[in-house]
């Protein structure tokens, strides 16, 4: 989000945090809404995008969730609305997880490359 902030080829009109604030289904994600130059035979025109910025994960489960809506006509039962909020939840846990452990291989990572600059130095 703070890379397409720092953007100044286009202008932000709305964001929305569906991350700190989920749906009611469990969705999480964070979405943008953009006017986007896009050049055309009569000149430049400004279109609206939405940008969806989302984890793999939560990716996976919204596209389970968007073809069930599909194919129950946007009635899900509602055991299954039931076990995809658990699922959502579970994908929001496993997101968690994983950017913990991404921190942690980095900081030992970090590290590691440390300890071996400090026996460059002390072989010099």
């Amino acid at each position: 989000m703070e890379l397409i902030r720092k953007r100044k080829d286009f202008e932000i009109v709305e964001e929305r945090d569906y991350i700190d604030h989920k749906k009611p289904s469990g969705y999480r994600s964070y979405h943008m809404l953009l006017n986007y130059p896009v050049q055309m035979i009569t000149g430049e025109k400004k279109i609206l995008v939405e940008l969806q910025i989302r984890t793999m994960a939560m990716n996976f489960w919204a596209t389970i969730e968007h073809s069930l809506r599909y194919k129950y006509s946007g009635e899900i039962p509602e055991n299954i609305k039931m076990r995809l909020q658990r699922a959502s939840e579970a994908a929001f846990l496993l997101d968690e997880e994983m950017s913990i452990i991404r921190d942690e291989v980095r900081e030992a990572q970090k590290i590691i490359s440390e300890k071996q600059e400090q026996s460059r130095k002390e072989q010099l």
